[in-house]
């Protein structure tokens, strides 16, 4: 699942094969920006922004956001792709290599100078330079009455955290999903942990939040609902928590390990 470790890597991936480089087609397949050509623009960076990735080229940047099924993949000259074109939303091309975004949530190009508009509502980035634990753990603190699960997942307090960290995160801090964020003794450590958990998976395509890379062992809870916890051995139990209705997320958690 694209979580901020995700989206970090694809956007290093991408910016090493794409930047400095001028484009020599490109075709976005949503209504809004069918007749765009960014042909003969320079890319300049790739770079994400918690969830967000940012193409920037020329004088523009092109967002997009992989929700839950999306992904950029690069191909050499001549090699074919390995998603159906249908899913292909977006094509950028520069000698030799072609980057092709498959099933991407969100799309749109817009000026450079206009980027705030569309991430300037995140909270301080989890691996971004400008990381900022102290004001992560303000805006994770500032709503007492909701969930911890549920601020985790609010982007607007930090942002990169997923249904996948969210989890994991709850459990290794032994913090029962639906405890309010004003009964969270130490935020500064959640926050601290956060943080550790998306650098120790940003240099790797396979993650792990035990340190345990065996395919069976690299999750604490999530996935796992039903089965015996890690530590010690009680059944695993799950549901949905969400803080507007219809957005509710998969939990899991351990009813012995998390209080």
């Amino acid at each position: 699942m694209p979580e901020g470790d995700t989206v970090y890597r694809t956007a290093r991936q991408q910016h090493e094969a794409l930047a400095g480089r001028v484009l020599t087609a490109s075709d976005f397949r949503v209504p809004a920006f069918a007749t765009l050509d960014l042909a003969g623009e320079t890319v300049h960076e790739v770079v994400s922004r918690g969830k967000h990735l940012l193409h920037r080229i020329g004088a523009f940047t092109v967002h997009s956001h992989l929700k839950m099924e999306g992904a950029w993949r690069l191909f050499r000259g001549g090699e074919r792709w390995t998603l159906p074109a249908f899913q292909a939303r977006a094509v950028l091309e520069v000698p030799g290599v072609q980057s092709v975004g498959f099933q991407l949530g969100t799309l749109e190009v817009l000026p450079t100078a206009e980027e705030e508009r569309v991430v300037g509502h995140l909270g301080p980035d989890l691996l971004g330079a400008d990381w900022d634990a102290a004001e992560a753990a303000r805006r994770l603190a500032s709503d007492p009455g909701i969930p911890v699960f549920v601020a985790l997942l609010d982007q607007r307090k930090l942002a990169g955290v997923g249904n996948v960290y969210a989890n994991e995160l709850c459990y290794v801090r032994g913090l029962l999903p639906t405890r309010p964020m004003g009964e969270v003794e130490d935020v500064p450590a959640l926050v601290s942990l956060a943080h550790r958990m998306l650098v120790a998976n940003r240099g790797r395509w396979t993650r792990s939040t035990t340190g345990d890379l065996r395919p069976d062992r690299r999750s604490w809870v999530y996935g796992r609902t039903g089965r015996a916890c890690l530590r010690c051995g009680t059944t695993l139990e799950g549901g949905e928590l969400g803080g507007v209705e219809g957005q509710e997320r998969v939990v899991t958690w351990c009813p012995r390990c998390q209080r």
